[in-house]
């Protein structure tokens, strides 16, 4: 089982860590202080159960676990944490289990053993139409996804941008993020999904938002809820 400890608390990372590593079960131990790093981690890793606190300097844990529900393969959250009274939020946000610091090793091992009991049955991986068919009028327009530069939305319109030209359609954002694979696009504002192949830089914004060019030239906001996620998956 691999494990990602998510505290901006170095000792008490160290302590989890220490405590994780007695057990048997854990495979691997990851570490991160913050919600652009956890993200990164689990960008970059397969984890099976994050330990997480809930104060995280500025930033709140039910931050990331309301993120990670937007991961495919969701790792189960093990709330790990000095705070006793936000256990009942802790389980109204989908917490497998709720540990308090100290940590006690009996305590970590109970955790580890229903995140054990808890894991999900590995589904086959989904594979994704490389065409998107798009009913324009009382036509259907097939479209390589590949050349979809932006997705955006204005007054209930979609409209798709590729390197060819605009097709707009009346069908909803989120019925067609479904269509799009979620390591190639991704929503970075309420109104916007991009390629991310089609970025070409970011620029911070005003209000700790950021701004997206893409490779044609296109601005594209980032909403601020977006941007520790699209960080990830940019590499940044």
């Amino acid at each position: 089982m691999q494990v990602l400890i998510v505290d901006d608390e170095p000792l008490a990372r160290e302590e989890l860590q220490y405590l994780l590593t007695q057990n048997q079960q854990v495979t691997q131990i990851f570490e991160a202080d913050s919600i652009e790093s956890a993200l990164q981690q689990l960008m970059g890793h397969h984890i099976d159960l994050v330990f997480l606190d809930i104060q995280l300097g500025d930033e709140n844990g039910f931050t990331l676990a309301k993120q990670l529900k937007a991961i495919a393969a969701q790792p189960r959250i093990i709330f790990a944490t000095a705070y006793d009274q936000y256990a009942l939020d802790a389980f109204n946000a989908n917490a497998l289990d709720y540990i308090l610091k100290p940590f006690e090793q009996a305590r970590v091992d109970e955790a580890v053993q229903k995140g054990l009991q808890n894991r999900p049955v590995s589904a086959p991986q989904q594979t994704y139409n490389p065409r998107l068919a798009v009913t324009i009028d009382d036509k259907t327009q097939v479209i390589n996804k590949a050349d979809i530069i932006t997705v955006s939305v204005d007054q209930g319109v979609l409209t798709l941008r590729t390197a060819s030209g605009d097709y707009q359609s009346r069908q909803t954002l989120s019925h067609l993020r479904q269509q799009l694979d979620p390591q190639k696009f991704m929503q970075v504002h309420r109104s916007y999904l991009v390629n991310l192949d089609q970025v070409d830089q970011t620029e911070p914004s005003f209000n700790h938002t950021y701004q997206l060019t893409m490779r044609n030239g296109d601005k594209i906001p980032v909403g601020r809820a977006f941007v520790a996620a699209m960080k990830a998956a940019l590499g940044m």
